[in-house]
């Protein structure tokens, strides 16, 4: 069956993506709520479905203006090397038009690479107060 891509988070089973992550050892700790919250907070998301299932997720956070953020950048590893991850990534980029799109990513910088993104500057991060601890948990 050929993979689909979506940009609606309607229909999304957050448990079983969730569970999904984890298995791919790709999971940041969020409840399926705070994940559901995450994605549908953001300004563009894209999920790559096999069947049922999600295989693959990418979100991008932008102003609408100039700058924008792709997270949660994940293909399940064994839909890996099937153009899946680049098709995802030209979806969320189709809607950020003029504006500078930035990621980190602690490795696969030769993917990004060869999806026509460049090395630039250092990342540094702070978590305010304890990770995930927020007033809408």
């Amino acid at each position: 069956m050929a993979i689909v891509y979506t940009t609606s988070s309607d229909g999304i089973d957050w448990v079983r993506l969730k569970a999904a992550l984890a298995e791919d050892h790709f999971d940041n700790g969020r409840t399926p709520a705070q994940m559901e919250r995450s994605f549908r907070s953001s300004f563009r998301c894209v999920y790559a479905i096999d069947a049922d299932r999600v295989v693959g997720t990418a979100r991008a956070l932008s102003d609408g203006v100039c700058n924008a953020y792709i997270v949660d950048m994940w293909t399940k590893s064994t839909y890996r090397r099937r153009g899946i991850g680049r098709r995802m990534l030209e979806i969320l980029c189709e809607a950020l038009k003029g504006q500078h799109v930035y990621l980190f990513t602690d490795d696969e910088q030769s993917f990004y690479a060869a999806c026509g993104f460049t090395p630039r500057g250092v990342g540094l991060e702070r978590i305010v107060g304890r990770w995930l601890e927020n007033d809408r948990t």
